[in-house]
């Protein structure tokens, strides 16, 4: 019976697993220099050109990098370089894919509120109360945007796990947040939106974890709401 050759993609994304899998198992350490392109490709049995698209692939997702002159390295596989991929879907997603990323965030930025209710320094709780004020402080909305966002980054870091606080990152990146905003707040919904920004600041002040979880779970659902809604009222 004639045997077919492998397909190239399927070869790739072996190669690709492979290489994963060293990384994984410590065979390839962060910050190490990969074997060159040729000793790699005879180590695990595929051709030149197949190890080139899995290592050009490996380093858009951020998990290789390409150092001019030195090699190919492994990057430190820091959460927040690997999963900058949530942003850009999050800026070019529309109607029902934008209602399905406010969902997810909503269950993430209950859960980060809640651990941070725990975590939180004083320091930590210092810039919340001021990104608080400032936003109550002005009807500007870019410095209010940029308020919010860094609300929400400061308790997102106070959570404490960096992995967590790189996916939120990534959705609720600015080209993101700005589009909802500018539409939600046409609502007239500013001055609720500071009502619960006030609440989940108290729940922080408090250290009560499940009352922060029920404030950012509210506060971010009400717009996810908003935006269901947007998306009922839309021409089938």
């Amino acid at each position: 019976m004639e045997q077919t050759a492998p397909q190239k993609g399927t070869v790739t994304q072996r190669a690709i697993e492979q290489i994963k899998a060293m990384i994984g198992e410590g065979l390839l350490e962060p910050g190490q220099r990969l074997p060159t392109e040729r000793d790699l490709a005879a180590q695990l049995g595929i051709s030149r050109s197949s190890m080139r698209e899995a290592i050009r692939a490996l380093t858009v997702l951020g998990v290789l990098e390409a150092r001019h002159g030195s090699g190919i390295y492994v990057t430190q596989l820091n959460a927040g370089d690997l999963l900058e991929t949530f942003g850009v879907v999050a800026d070019l997603s529309r109607g029902a894919r934008l209602v399905e990323l406010m969902e997810v965030r909503r269950v993430l930025e209950s859960t980060a509120t809640a651990l941070a209710a725990a975590r939180i320094t004083p320091e930590q709780l210092a810039e919340v109360e001021l990104h608080l004020a400032a936003m109550a402080a002005t009807d500007d909305p870019e410095e209010i945007l940029s308020h919010d966002l860094a609300f929400h980054r400061v308790i997102a870091t106070a959570a404490g796990n960096d992995t967590m606080a790189a996916i939120l990152e990534g959705l609720s990146s600015r080209t993101f947040r700005a589009r909802v905003w500018r539409g939600y707040q046409e609502e007239g919904a500013f001055e609720r939106t500071g009502r619960e920004h006030a609440r989940i600041h108290r729940a922080l002040v408090a250290r009560d974890p499940e009352a922060a979880r029920a404030a950012a779970a509210a506060h971010v659902g009400e717009v996810e709401a908003w935006m269901r809604s947007q998306l009922d009222a839309e021409p089938a």
